[in-house]
């Protein structure tokens, strides 16, 4: 059976609550959890709120030692113990994967919470980097009761894979506000 992906996957804000909301790729849609400031047209670093606009979706990560590796149009990789990504607007590597140790802040992609067993790398304040921009913007696992995230989107555990498998390499995700 030929594998088909989706163009666009699309999310809305719930009216009811600013940090919930709906994600729709193609037939398939489920409900979501956003930032806790809800979502923004003018994303900073450190301001809880999901950014708004189209992005492309970059790569998948997944951790290998939690389940078999995901079905996908993107590139993937696993996560590996020593994995980071760099939060620090004044690091050089500022809104990138880093090699722990790291000096400078960052947040660990190699997590106990379960939240990053499987990551969406969305292509936020990517090209060109723009320091303060926000950084570490993902689709990623959701906690339970889709509490709030840092600015992520994030969905059910149970659901990633089915929404990994409509995802290929030109598939964008627009947040909508």
């Amino acid at each position: 059976m030929k594998r088909t992906s989706v163009d666009v996957i699309r999310v809305c804000r719930s009216p009811l609550d600013h940090r919930r909301g709906w994600l729709k790729a193609g037939n398939l849609t489920l409900p979501c959890a956003l930032g806790r400031s809800g979502t923004s047209h003018a994303k900073r670093e450190g301001d809880g709120a999901s950014p708004v606009g189209c992005f492309g979706l970059l790569q998948a990560f997944y951790r290998a030692d939690r389940g078999p590796r995901p079905r996908t149009g993107l590139r993937l990789r696993p996560i590996r113990p020593n994995d980071g990504w760099s939060d620090d607007s004044q690091d050089r590597r500022y809104n990138r994967l880093v090699p722990l140790p790291c000096p400078t802040s960052h947040e660990a992609m190699w997590r106990d919470d379960h939240l990053y067993d499987v990551v969406i790398d969305i292509a936020w304040n990517r090209g060109p980097i723009v320091r303060g921009r926000g950084s570490a913007i993902f689709l990623h696992l959701a906690r339970q009761g889709f509490r709030p995230t840092e600015g992520c989107v994030a969905v059910e555990p149970r659901m990633i894979r089915r929404l990994l498998e409509r995802i290929g390499p030109k598939t964008r995700i627009e947040i909508v506000g």
